[in-house]
């Protein structure tokens, strides 16, 4: 027991250590700088990259179903400009 309270006691020192050294003040600046970064590229989660995704296809189906609509209209206005 005693053993694992050293290990415990010794692990909360290089947390605190960590915490009040320099390094932990770099990583704070490093976070807020990539986060300034990337609110800036206007970047999408990949949930909502894969909503736009499924949008375009659905909207892709909707134009060609259209286009086959059309042509078959136009073909039959011509059929009948023939008689």
């Amino acid at each position: 027991m005693e053993k694992q309270n050293f290990v415990h006691d010794f692990q909360q020192k290089l947390l605190e250590m960590f915490r009040a050294s320099p390094a932990a003040d770099l990583e704070r600046n490093i976070k807020a700088m990539m986060g300034q970064t990337f609110s800036r590229l206007d970047l999408v989660t990949r949930d909502e990259f894969e909503i736009q995704v499924e949008l375009l296809r659905a909207l892709r189906s909707r134009v060609e179903a259209l286009e086959e609509k059309l042509k078959h209209t136009e073909r039959s206005e011509a059929d009948r400009d023939v008689i």
